[in-house]
């Protein structure tokens, strides 16, 4: 660990010249006296850092070390830059070491790609915490240990035990297959098989992991994207799903759709309104989803979610009305 931020240390100085201990500590997460005898070690190791005295002093890099990636192009290095800033590395346990490979991969573009890639990648937001609504994305926590743990099992195709607390059940240990990683919305999952079946696995919900030495049963190649497409699949027919006819405004209709988990029918009414016939996973999901979007959706069917909000919306009125108000 302390090599990988020595390295950042020394790259942090070449692409944003002299800065202070303070600053230094803040990029790295460390203290400035964990900076101070950082500095020490790299002087010593013959790296040129010197120190600036004064108000505006700090610690700076003679000009030397260079190791460019010839065969990029401008676009090329953005692109790598833009990959790299996606968000699912958080998901895999992988951010910080996403961080200093994003400040290796800058040092070491040509030097005339160099100044404007970073200033390109300033102008560029990738996957924010929070829509416009300010609805904020939260990322599910998974301890680096144990995710590390998964990570190495799935990249060496070797069997993995997990301590696994499924939704509504007491955690147990269990012997899998992995397959493969998904990272979506900010959740990370874990393809794999047991005994010989598909399981899919939150990542979130592994409270420890163990590599075995035994090889995964396994085959040598796989389509990551349709094994999900499959499983999510079976999902959604699976559960206690149900199916609601809903009345909408269409200004409103990906807001429903984007919560429902699939559209079954569509069309429009000959006010502009859309009729459509949806899924949700549950009763429950169908009310959440149904309440959120207030007057500008009617539950047409079934008649228990047309009670349910009826309930709900009777309950909001009473507690905002008017005191002394008495109802006739």
């Amino acid at each position: 660990m302390r090599a990988d931020r020595l390295v950042s240390l020394v790259l942090l100085l070449r692409q944003r010249g002299r800065l202070s201990a303070a600053t230094l500590a803040r990029e790295l997460e460390v203290s400035t006296r964990t900076v101070l005898r950082d500095i020490e070690a790299l002087s010593a190791a013959g790296v040129p850092v010197y120190a600036e005295r004064g108000r505006h002093g700090g610690f700076a890099l003679l000009p030397g070390f260079q190791t460019e990636l010839t065969g990029l192009n401008h676009d090329e290095a953005l692109a790598l830059l833009v990959a790299g800033s996606r968000r699912g590395a958080q998901a895999f346990g992988l951010g910080s070491a996403l961080a200093s490979a994003m400040l290796k991969v800058i040092d070491a573009l040509p030097e005339r790609y160099r100044d404007t890639a970073a200033g390109a990648i300033e102008r560029l937001l990738i996957d924010p915490e929070t829509d416009l609504l300010s609805r904020r994305l939260v990322a599910e926590e998974v301890p680096d240990r144990t995710v590390a743990e998964v990570r190495r099992a799935v990249f060496a195709g070797h069997k993995l035990r997990i301590h696994y607390a499924a939704a509504g059940q007491p955690p147990k240990w269990r012997t899998v297959d992995p397959i493969g990683l998904v990272t979506v919305r900010e959740q990370g999952y874990l393809l794999a098989t047991r005994c010989g079946a598909d399981r899919t696995y939150r990542l979130s919900r592994v409270l420890a992991a163990e590599e075995l030495a035994e090889p995964a049963q396994r085959p040598d190649r796989v389509d990551l994207d349709r094994a999900w497409q499959e499983r999510s699949t079976r999902f959604r027919a699976g559960g206690d799903q149900v199916t609601v006819q809903v009345r909408l405004d269409p200004a409103r209709r990906e807001d429903l759709v984007g919560t429902a988990l699939a559209v079954l029918a569509e069309e429009s009414d000959a006010d502009g309104r859309l009729r459509l016939e949806v899924t949700f996973q549950d009763a429950r999901h169908a009310e959440w989803a149904l309440w959120q979007l207030s007057t500008n959706a009617e539950a047409l069917a079934p008649q228990w979610l047309r009670t349910a909000l009826h309930h709900r919306a009777t309950a909001v009125a009473a507690r905002y009305e008017a005191p002394g108000h008495t109802h006739r």
